[in-house]
């Protein structure tokens, strides 16, 4: 008998017992391929020896130092680099532990901005619908993650929703990407219309959106506009990237493909590749500048920030990643897995989309492909898929109501950067019968 609360109650998890490269293995002695890097965080593997020698190093000379009386030379140099390589305009780091923290920083230091500022008055957050920030309160509040948001809705902050950028879901037949993109960028002008430029403090989105809808790619231009949006208004984007971000799509972050700049932005997942809890929120030099000038502090703050060990770990997967040149598997093995999928899933009846970028990818499970017509929810069709994958050896990372926050089902793909072709192509043929098996009733 478990003394955990699990995520689900009913059911038995198998043990995991060790890990090494891109497989776990449980107690049973069972390998599974982490295709999904657990949450797209497992960006290394498991079991990288430069990355424990690293911990081992940083827990002999010193574990644990609190942020209000120390510094120490791994954040450091952890920020040195991360800024190093940062968008143009991004400036400080703060670390923290995840990235539901590192959205809740940056809704706070957005907030704490304007207030330097002298203008108190703001208060008003625009998020997307169909997307996904953190499950701490702020976070959440800022999500359209319907599922995940109602059960907590009397207790959130008040936000603000526009339609997502989902070109699968919202293109007209009439118009092209690229007109696609702009009127759903609009929509953002439309809502700081009606609810009055002074008094919205910023626009957050998923630069790639992740979790919720699935691998969704911005449509070309969307982002530029986005950004012009924010600067005539006044506002400050803030770009999640704790799932896209730090590799995954290709390059370190995904906004480089946008050719744009937030204001903030935040990182987790593949910063530390699961070896140490760390994300970070990166922010400009005009926000930084505004609380040295102001109060001369950000009011906020965790036990665990600047995490020697975590710093430490975080550190050293990043110049595994710049070491060994993983970007450029990404792209390689990125490519096979795009054209791996089309070949398996092109005419699938059930699947509807192959969408993404590098390897941060996904398949969306539709009844009806012309119509683009969801499952039956009841099914849990992402559930199933789930089961029968893992039955098979393989870790992927499904979840549901992705058409419309209540209908829909889509499986992520995120494997490690260290994979290889082989590995990319057993991915492909255990979903390929995992999605079969999980859809047989549905003929």
């Amino acid at each position: 008998m478990t003394r955990i609360l699990h995520r689900q109650i009913k059911g038995e998890l198998p043990v995991a017992a060790s890990g090494h490269g891109v497989f776990i293995r449980d107690t049973e002695g069972r390998d599974y391929i982490d295709a999904s890097g657990g949450a797209a965080v497992s960006c290394l593997g498991h079991d990288h020896a430069d990355v424990k020698a690293a911990i081992r190093e940083q827990l002999d000379k010193l574990p644990y130092a609190h942020t209000s009386f120390f510094t120490t030379q791994v954040a450091e140099d952890l920020a040195d680099k991360l800024i190093a390589d940062a968008p143009k305009g991004l400036s400080h780091v703060y670390f923290v532990s995840g990235g539901s923290e590192a959205v809740e920083a940056a809704l706070k230091m957005a907030r704490q901005y304007f207030y330097e500022r002298g203008e108190k008055q703001r208060r008003y957050f625009i998020a997307r619908r169909q997307s996904y920030h953190g499950n701490t309160l702020g976070a959440l509040s800022t999500g359209g993650n319907l599922g995940r948001r109602e059960m907590f809705a009397p207790i959130l902050i008040e936000t603000h929703h526009i339609d997502p950028c989902f070109a699968y879901r919202h293109k007209r037949a009439d118009e092209s990407l690229e007109q696609y993109g702009l009127r759903a960028a609009d929509a953002l002008e439309a809502k700081i219309k009606e609810l009055g430029a002074e008094n919205v403090i910023a626009f957050v989105a998923e630069t790639v959106v992740g979790a919720t809808a699935g691998a969704v790619p911005p449509a070309p231009g969307y982002f530029k506009r986005i950004r012009e949006i924010c600067d005539r208004n006044g506002i400050l984007l803030i770009l999640d990237e704790v799932m896209s971000g730090m590799g995954r799509t290709g390059t370190l972050h995904a906004c480089e493909q946008e050719g744009i700049s937030p204001d903030l932005m935040t990182i987790a997942k593949g910063l530390g590749a699961g070896y140490q809890p760390i994300g970070a929120t990166l922010l400009s030099q005009k926000i930084f500048d505004a609380f040295k000038e102001g109060s001369g502090f950000f009011q906020h703050g965790h036990t665990y920030i600047g995490h020697p060990l975590a710093c430490a770990a975080a550190l050293a997967v990043q110049n595994v990643i710049q070491r060994d040149r993983l970007l450029d598997n990404v792209k390689e093995m990125g490519a096979r897995l795009t054209r791996r999928l089309s070949e398996r899933f092109g005419n699938h009846p059930f699947v509807g989309d192959i969408r993404g970028r590098g390897l941060f990818q996904a398949v969306e499970i539709v009844a009806d492909r012309s119509s683009k017509t969801p499952l039956d929810p009841a099914r849990k069709t992402h559930a199933r898929i789930k089961k029968e994958a893992m039955a098979r050896g393989l870790m992927v990372y499904p979840s549901g109501g992705t058409a419309d926050g209540i209908a829909g089902d889509h499986v992520l793909i995120a494997p490690p950067f260290i994979s290889d072709a082989a590995v990319i192509d057993q991915i492909v043929e255990r979903l390929g019968d995992s999605v079969d098996a999980a859809t047989a009733d549905s003929v």
